[in-house]
């Protein structure tokens, strides 16, 4: 009975993901049509463009909706590797084929003991959430760099800091998988991994560091945080207007650079506390490194000028990994971010109109999952620093003065 036990979680999660993914797969093949503007043409018009021109040895130095590193070049270019597939049909596949890899070593780790299948079940649940989405950006193919990364990193050091490098290049918030990192050495080979690779693409393609340059005069993404002031200002006159600018819908006009500033100043803020973190923590356990990366990420997306969709696909591997250590204490976050998916999901692409139009019905979805996150990122980092920072009555006791003078009187 207990192997037959065994055995029916495994097939349950790959049935359960064969199922949901096939769906996907046809939203993005368009076989059934998911409501809401369509989201693959993203992968069919912007990134073939893109494919056209790397693909002659050069980055796209006058677009200034490329705002990636140098990496990111290759997930552009990889649809290539399947030649009898046109670029659009090529890409889903890949991108179907990263999401299986992310459950392959989910399941993998899960078996240990001490792990659990828990977080490949959050893997498998979450992402359908998000809709056709996940397949149309390469958000997928990063998130599966980083949990190899996370899952590799108590054991393998260099390793895990060789994919956060290559991560980091391919879209930056990988390298905050190194906050809870205890020592140097995935540091290190991030750093040379990052040297090397940024080396080679600065010498055999012009523009690979020109996505520097093109991110000064960006707005407020209308799904962020920051976004959620001027939804209500509109209903009080607010002057400013909704544009296709840099590649996103943003907010333009009055005090929309102020805004812009706060949510910098308060990411900012989010870095000081994880150094003051990393400096007070004293118990690493072996969910800590995943703990603390899922924490970075969370408190770097809420205070980030931009919430797009795809950013989720992150949140959603991180906290997967958190919840294959038996252990963790990030079950209420992982959760949060999970039903932030469904409510994601509804209001881009579903219900983008609504959003865009800062009506009623959009305004509610907004609050809803952007407090659902700020929640679950104030509520993961409180858990990481009760975890890992002693409490003060857990110290050693401080000398009494007086008596310490008694003591060194000389009788």
């Amino acid at each position: 009975m207990e192997r037959r036990g065994r055995l029916r979680l495994p097939v349950a999660l790959l049935g359960t993901w064969g199922l949901t993914r096939l769906l996907l797969l046809l939203f993005v093949f368009k076989v059934v049509v998911f409501p809401g503007p369509d989201v693959t043409s993203d992968v069919s018009v912007i990134y073939h463009g893109w494919y056209e021109v790397l693909s002659h040895g050069t980055f796209p130095l006058g677009d200034v909706t490329w705002q990636y590193p140098p990496a990111a070049a290759l997930a552009i270019l990889s649809p290539g590797a399947l030649p009898f597939l046109d670029y659009a049909s090529a890409f889903f596949v890949l991108a179907c084929l990263a999401d299986l890899v992310v459950l392959a070593l989910l399941v993998y780790v899960g078996g240990r003991p001490g792990r659990s299948s828990l977080g490949a079940w959050v893997w498998v649940v979450g992402v359908p959430l998000l809709g056709p989405t996940v397949y149309a950006r390469y958000d997928v193919m990063v998130t599966a760099v980083a949990v190899a990364a996370l899952l590799a990193g108590a054991r393998h050091p260099r390793l895990m800091g060789a994919l956060v490098g290559f991560g980091a290049l391919l879209k930056v918030w990988p390298a905050l998988l190194l906050v809870g990192a205890a020592g140097r050495r995935a540091w290190a080979w991030a750093a040379l991994t990052v040297a090397a690779v940024a080396s080679v693409f600065a010498v055999t393609m012009p523009g690979a560091f020109a996505f520097l340059t093109f991110q000064g005069d960006r707005g407020t993404e209308v799904e962020s945080v920051g976004a959620l002031v001027f939804h209500v200002g509109r209903q009080f006159g607010w002057e400013g207007r909704v544009a296709l600018n840099y590649g996103s819908i943003e907010f333009l006009g009055p005090y929309v650079r102020t805004v812009s500033t706060v949510a910098l100043l308060l990411t900012v803020v989010a870095f000081g506390w994880l150094l003051l973190w990393r400096l007070c923590a004293t118990r690493f356990l072996p969910h800590t490194l995943a703990e603390a990366a899922f924490v970075a990420v969370l408190l770097f997306t809420v205070t980030s000028r931009v919430i797009s969709p795809q950013y989720m696909v992150w949140l959603v591997g991180l906290a997967a990994v958190c919840l294959c250590f038996r252990a963790t204490s990030m079950t209420l976050p992982a959760g949060l971010v999970v039903v932030a998916c469904l409510v994601t999901v509804l209001e881009f692409p579903v219900g983008f109109g609504h959003v865009v139009a800062s009506d009623t019905y959009g305004m509610a979805l907004l609050f809803t999952r952007n407090g659902l996150l700020i929640a679950a990122a104030l509520t993961a980092a409180l858990r990481l620093w009760r975890t890992t920072v002693p409490r003060r009555a857990q110290l050693p006791p401080l000398p009494d003065r007086a008596a310490l003078a008694r003591e060194t009187q000389p009788s």
